[in-house]
């Protein structure tokens, strides 16, 4: 390898989390209670590397980081922890650091620090805030969890209409301080603070000074309301490109901003769940004990025991016919795991477009035309190919047209009950997400069973 291309592969590095020999040295340190050990290990890592550090370590050591050494870390570690984890964490900070901490994050970090925080230490910490610091997190926590009030952050740009760019440019650079970290526009608003406008960084900085800013602005805004929800948020981002947006309250004045580093935060956040809910499973953090997930978890494998028993029932009323002919008990689970798993396909697709918002009233039949179609389609198919297999394996041509038969009904009705059951549980107000699978796999289970064992009754031994 050359010498020049040396230092592009040390670019490529191996996150501190995954070090093994780097984690047993945080925990060993921690075991002795090394503070400076501590620090030291700590001292040159990025904020984002030490919430991953603290994450992966057991809980024990992670309160011992935070007893020994936690007011030496930077406060954004905070900002990237998890909020199980920083739940746990945050009673072991001294409120002071905490109080001190919120006011060096932007808004929006501190508001999301400050909801972990439990009320008894808030005020404690809250007391130990600058004045300006405590009104914004107060503000914050009175809108709703997950919506754009909670989401935004407070620091913004905004101008009067009547300005020049000259005149922006010198304001930004007279209070230089009191601008956000990163911003991506400059909002032009009327006298009562109402946004009328915005103009981009880079449209700014390419336009001769004297130039009025609304001769330069882009209008109309797409406006967030506070008490917007923050996946209505993220979906209104994706659809219209944004970089960030104006919030704004019930009388249209601006409040904050929302960027597009926060929407990337919500589209993880909300892929995840619904990936988990999908399973029946609620959110599992690294953090979690065995209690909880098995409490998060239960619930739903009680309901899948309740409709495999009904399965079940339904298969013990053929017992005649399996006895009689044996075959039938070896092919059961073929045609019920192919409905179930094109009723799944259905399903995921199903789910997606609900939560995207592709799929609305308006063009929900289409879809569910198209889908039945598509399950349809393939069930032609694989009832002609296990057919084949059948009739090649067993040598009994009507058993081939039972099960061919069987695979086309359920298949038809994975498709329906793939579209129809979150559709339906959606017009209800259940989260489609959350239970759809076990409904799913019970119709296909039942209809796949009952289909091929009660086809083959007739045909073969009636």
């Amino acid at each position: 390898m050359s010498i020049e291309n040396e230092p592009a592969a040390e670019q490529v590095r191996q996150a501190p989390s995954e070090d093994a020999h780097f984690i047993a040295s945080i925990v060993g340190a921690a075991g002795d209670h090394d503070g400076p050990a501590l620090r030291r290990h700590l001292a040159n890592l990025d904020p984002a590397d030490i919430a991953d550090v603290i994450e992966h370590v057991p809980l024990e050591t992670a309160l011992t980081i935070a007893k020994m050494v936690g007011r030496h870390l930077p406060p954004e570690f905070l900002a990237n922890l998890s909020w199980e984890r920083r739940e746990e964490i945050l009673p072991e900070l001294p409120a002071d650091y905490v109080g001190r901490a919120l006011g060096q994050l932007d808004t929006d970090d501190a508001a999301a620090v400050a909801a972990d925080i439990d009320e008894k230490q808030l005020g404690r910490v809250l007391a130990a805030a600058d004045e300006d610091t405590r009104l914004a997190v107060e503000e914050a926590l009175s809108f709703e969890e997950e919506t754009a009030g909670r989401l935004m952050q407070r620091e913004y740009v905004a101008a009067p209409e009547g300005d020049t760019v000259g005149d922006v440019i010198d304001r930004m650079r007279e209070d230089s301080a009191e601008l956000p970290d990163e911003f991506f526009e400059i909002y032009v608003v009327d006298a009562l603070m109402r946004p009328i406008g915005a103009v981009r960084v880079s449209s700014l900085l390419r336009t001769r000074r004297e130039t009025p800013l609304a001769d330069i602005m882009r209008s109309p805004l797409i406006l967030i309301h506070t008490e917007m929800d923050q996946e209505e948020v993220a979906q209104t981002f994706q659809k219209y490109h944004m970089a960030s947006a104006p919030v704004v309250d019930e009388a249209g004045r601006i409040k904050g901003m929302v960027t597009v580093d926060d929407i990337v935060d919500i589209i993880t956040e909300e892929s995840e769940e619904d990936l988990l809910k999908l399973a029946g499973v609620s959110e599992a953090a690294q953090t979690d004990s065995v209690f909880k997930s098995v409490r998060a978890r239960a619930p739903w494998l009680l309901v899948n025991l309740g409709t495999a028993i009904i399965a079940s029932w339904v298969i013990a009323n053929f017992e005649g016919s399996i006895n009689q002919l044996i075959a039938l008990a070896v092919l059961m689970p073929i045609v019920a795991s192919m409905g179930g798993n094109a009723g799944t396909q259905t399903l995921a697709v199903a789910v997606r477009a609900i939560a995207s918002r592709d799929l609305t009233e308006s063009n929900a039949l289409r879809y569910v035309v198209r889908e039945a179609m598509t399950a349809m389609s393939n069930g032609v198919i694989f009832a002609v190919v296990l057919a084949v297999v059948v009739l090649v394996w067993f040598h009994m041509p009507l058993l081939s047209l039972a099960i061919a038969a069987a695979i086309l009904i359920n298949f038809a009705c994975a498709g329906l009950a793939g579209i129809l059951v979150p559709l339906t549980l959606r017009r209800f107000g259940a989260d489609p997400a959350v239970s759809s699978s076990v409904f799913v796999t019970f119709v296909t289970d039942i209809v796949g069973f009952m289909a091929f064992l009660g086809l083959a009754t007739v045909i073969l031994l009636s």
